[in-house]
């Protein structure tokens, strides 16, 4: 088992078509592999480094870093860690080195017993959602922006207008991702816990093709 730390949730605010504040929820995976899931933005270093230190942890502890997509709210410290294995969307290295993961073919990357990667295009067609089992045997979904934050359950509009390259792929694995998981680290807001009626809703969201 593993214990999941949000070090910090993500926000969004929509201000008009041209504007948006925002930045990504930041996860640490502690186990037999540390885990850090989405950098935040290229300012937020100073952040991420005191949170670590808070788990007893430095940057040179971590052995994967998984940035859900290539958007730069998600990848703007994945430099800070350089003796991890990285996963950014569909691809993975390490240093110069790149190995061909079939995610494109819908099969997920088992990290250990307990951390998986699994493909989840929508939001962008590479997007991945992080699952993980914690030390109270919970399933935990670490999404990005598949989910944006809990009100898009309700309201899609608002991940609609977040941006999605592929909204049926994406309405189809929120649904897929809501059976799994017990709980949801969404990319802009709180973790939540996902519910019969959530995934009722998300049903019925699986159908609508516009």
């Amino acid at each position: 088992m593993c214990d999941i730390v949000v070090l910090y949730d993500g926000y969004s605010d929509l201000k008009s078509k041209q504007e948006m504040k925002a930045n990504c929820s930041c996860i640490l995976i502690k186990g037999f592999h540390n885990i850090v899931v989405d950098t935040m933005t290229p300012w937020d270093a100073d952040k991420i480094i005191f949170a670590l230190k808070k788990e007893d942890l430095t940057v040179d502890d971590i052995s994967y870093v998984i940035s859900t997509h290539g958007h730069s709210d998600h990848i703007g410290n994945n430099n800070l860690f350089l003796k991890a294995k990285h996963i950014v969307g569909f691809s993975v290295s390490f240093k110069d080195d790149y190995y061909l993961h079939p995610f494109d073919e819908g099969e997920e990357f088992k990290i250990n017993d307990n951390v998986k990667v699994i493909p989840t295009p929508g939001h962008t067609l590479t997007d991945v959602t992080v699952v993980a089992t914690s030390s109270s045997k919970e399933t935990v979904a670490l999404t990005g922006d598949l989910f944006e934050k809990l009100e898009d359950i309700e309201n899609p509009s608002i991940w609609l207008d977040a941006g999605s390259e592929d909204h049926i792929q994406q309405r189809k694995n929120r649904f897929k991702i809501a059976q799994l998981a017990d709980w949801i680290v969404p990319g802009h807001g709180p973790k939540f816990k996902v519910t019969d009626k959530i995934r009722e809703i998300l049903l019925k969201q699986v159908n609508i093709k516009s």
